[in-house]
């Protein structure tokens, strides 16, 4: 019997490196994953950064690991899927001369003479603001912590991870579109977008290409199974997530909900530009993926088990809608184009009587109310009644997160089959087929529904002018 074709399956996160070998389904193989945990360097200040070569050497060793085992062996592909937004500096020797900085660094600040002559044909065209979570603002703040001198080039983190695997840098059409710079039609860079993150695209970024490419010589005779293999073009985790959910069109939203949360449409191009609130990046060099994310997500619940000496795998022991307490989940801040500030997360409804499941509910309840306002947008840009799929380790993890979803949105939603959604989506890609969506589905309970329905009349007359008094100048330094 001839062997099947094996998809090797990188998954580079913002808190992990994971490898995974998949069959020619693009399903994981039981027990075939080596990982890595990564610890960002954060402070108060809004550090988030990553050291691209410790993140390589996590990587490496993930390899070594299926190499030794002999899981590389019969491997024909190599897909990756990479967080999104990451940048670092390097010099004329490739070497890094800064640390990587990830989504979570929110220090850099654009200058009011740099943003767009118009913001909403900028957003348009990039599908991104001037924003410190994007290369305009990002780019420039490294220039001004490096000090003028050196000539320096700009590569995201996983540019830099393949440029030393594989022999070029070059970047994907996916990875350049979520640095806020790429003009998504024309799938180059934005020439408004260079001039504000001071850029020369011929000799400060990298070029862009999604043609496959083969491992650089020094690193065959350590893997010798990948020698011929072909490593494609990295693709955008959000995108990953929503391929390997099965949610492949824009019949379909994906929500996931890890360490952050997120809702993405995957679409053709032949839709309108997006909603002011709505991102939009590129899948690939056919498709795109619009969204809206939030920084609380898992998190979260990882906070309020911490601060509450519960397990942490605790789940609430009330039902949905029944805590008393909002929780405006903004914790961590908000995602673009929000402007609000870290430590912004607001609690009301304590009492002296208010119980440790109470506010732990409370907490996962304000994630589930935050996607379901999102879903209205995505709804109203789409024209249509989209349907959910619910995916990512958090609540995968958790049951009841499942149930106060449902009960949120007040619809039936399919439930992904396995979280490790971003490797299978881009196994899925680098094999050229779309995924089915899950057959698992879950009905809400429509005592649950009518509870968050009140819950959620209370939560927006709250949120909307609190989060509008917490906005934050952007030009401001801190």
């Amino acid at each position: 019997m001839t062997e099947r074709r094996r998809v090797l399956a990188l998954d580079l996160g913002s808190s992990s490196v994971r490898a995974v070998v998949c069959d020619e389904r693009a399903e994981p193989l039981p027990g075939v994953l080596a990982r890595r945990t990564v610890e960002p360097s954060q402070d108060d200040d809004g550090r988030g950064e990553l050291d691209p070569d410790a993140y390589l050497t996590g990587l490496v060793g993930c390899l070594d690991d299926l190499h030794e085992a002999g899981e590389l062996d019969g491997v024909e592909l190599v897909a990756s899927s990479s967080q999104w937004h990451s940048v670092l500096a390097v010099g004329a020797d490739g070497t890094p001369r800064s640390a990587a900085l990830t989504w979570l660094d929110t220090r850099a600040r654009p200058r009011p003479e740099h943003l767009p002559a118009d913001p909403e044909a900028f957003h348009a065209r990039t599908g991104a603001w001037v924003h410190p979570l994007y290369w305009s603002a990002k780019v420039p703040f490294l220039r001004a912590e490096l000090g003028a001198g050196e000539r320096l080039r700009f590569l995201g983190l996983p540019d830099y991870l393949r440029g030393i695997l594989l022999g070029t840098d070059a970047t994907s059409v996916s990875m350049a579109s979520g640095t806020g710079l790429l003009d998504l039609t024309a799938q180059s860079w934005d020439t408004e977008a260079m001039e504000l993150a001071g850029l020369a695209p011929d000799t400060e970024l990298p070029a862009i290409d999604d043609t496959p490419v083969r491992l650089a010589p020094r690193w065959r005779d350590r893997w010798p199974a990948l020698a011929d293999a072909r490593w494609t073009a990295t693709l955008g985790d959000g995108a990953a997530s929503n391929l390997g959910s099965g949610c492949t069109d824009a019949r379909c939203v994906g929500v996931t909900v890890g360490t952050s949360a997120a809702l993405r449409v995957v679409h053709g191009p032949d839709v309108p530009p997006p909603p002011a609130t709505v991102w939009r990046y590129r899948v690939d060099t056919e498709r795109l993926v619009s969204g809206v994310a939030f920084s609380g997500g898992g998190v979260l619940h990882a906070w309020a088990v911490r601060l509450l000496g519960l397990g942490p795998d605790a789940e609430p022991t009330i039902a949905p809608g029944t805590s008393g307490l909002l929780s405006v989940p903004l914790h961590a801040g908000s995602r673009p184009p929000g402007t609000t500030p870290p430590g912004s997360g607001v609690v009301s409804g304590l009492s002296l009587d208010t119980r440790p499941e109470e506010l732990l509910a409370a907490t996962m309840e304000g994630v589930a109310l935050e996607a379901a306002r999102a879903l209205e947008t995505l709804e109203k840009s789409f024209g249509t009644t989209l349907d959910v799929v619910l995916g990512g380790g958090a609540v995968h993890a958790s049951p009841w997160w499942r149930r106060a979803f449902a009960a949120t949105f007040d619809r039936r939603v399919r439930l992904a089959e396995d979280p490790e959604v971003g490797a299978r989506g881009a196994a899925a890609l680098a094999l050229g087929m779309d995924l089915a969506p899950p057959g698992e589905q879950l009905e809400p309970d429509p005592e649950d529904a009518a509870r968050m329905a009140r819950v959620r009349v209370r939560y927006d007359r709250f949120r909307d002018p609190l989060t509008n008094d917490l906005a934050g100048d952007l030009s401001s330094p801190g």
